[in-house]
């Protein structure tokens, strides 16, 4: 066994992708997700990894899952938040806008922060924290201004807890991904960047030590915010 690595939303997209990156480089893994027949199929593909029915809004399911990546592994090392949602909401025209705000924010935003504190009470030499944010975090999508919203929390969170945990060595990376082949962007036109890929260039960023990856077309978004944040706007503004 190499690193105890948890992923929560472990069972599809860039979560499922990370698992798969883990386990062929001889890492223990866990997953977690809502969905029993998704995690099943994760099961019966990889019966050495542990796969937990969990909803990471759901303190007790929280408390529930650590016990389960302890009792099964000893251990914990590396902490990969990635269970998340995107909702389109209209402000301008949409009288329901805010229908199940807080859902959105919890899974989103609470839930990975709640998590991160539970992860380092339980797990004192935890040695690395993923928080995957999104491109949005840095220019927020016109179709969705709480998404852009929550991941911007998230942004916030990632940089003053990694000042936090350098004197304890603890490693946070920030993974900003662009739009990627998964069931949540299934709709989205346009070229997308695999799940495989993404995963490939997180694990890297963690062994290298990097404060954030974005990988792909979404690398150069933080020097184009810098020297063409206009054109960046518009950009996103048709996305």
């Amino acid at each position: 066994m190499n690193q105890v690595v948890l992923i929560t939303g472990g069972t599809s997209g860039i979560g499922w992708a990370l698992a798969e990156a883990a386990l062929a480089r001889g890492d223990a893994v866990a997953v977690c997700g809502r969905s029993t027949p998704a995690l099943e199929r994760f099961a019966d593909r990889y019966p050495q990894a542990l796969a937990v029915r969990c909803d990471v809004t759901v303190g007790a399911d929280r408390v529930a899952l650590l016990k389960a990546v302890a009792d099964r592994f000893g251990r914990l090392d590396i902490l990969i938040s990635n269970a998340g949602t995107f909702v389109e909401r209209d402000f301008a025209t949409d009288p329901a806008a805010t229908q199940d705000l807080e859902a959105e924010v919890a899974l989103n935003l609470t839930a990975p922060i709640q998590l991160t504190h539970e992860a380092l009470s339980q797990f004192p030499a935890l040695r690395a924290i993923v928080l995957v944010t999104s491109g949005f975090a840095l220019v927020s999508p016109t179709r969705a201004p709480t998404y852009g919203a929550v991941k911007a929390g998230l942004h916030g969170f990632a940089e003053g807890l990694r000042r936090q945990l350098a004197p304890r060595g603890v490693h946070v990376l920030e993974l900003l991904p662009p739009a990627t082949d998964t069931p949540m962007n299934a709709s989205l036109p346009g070229k997308k960047m695999s799940p495989a890929a993404v995963a490939a260039e997180t694990l890297d960023g963690l062994e290298r030590g990097r404060s954030m990856v974005l990988p792909g077309p979404a690398k150069p978004l933080p020097l184009l915010l810098r020297i063409a944040p206009a054109a960046v706007r518009r950009m996103v503004a048709s996305m």
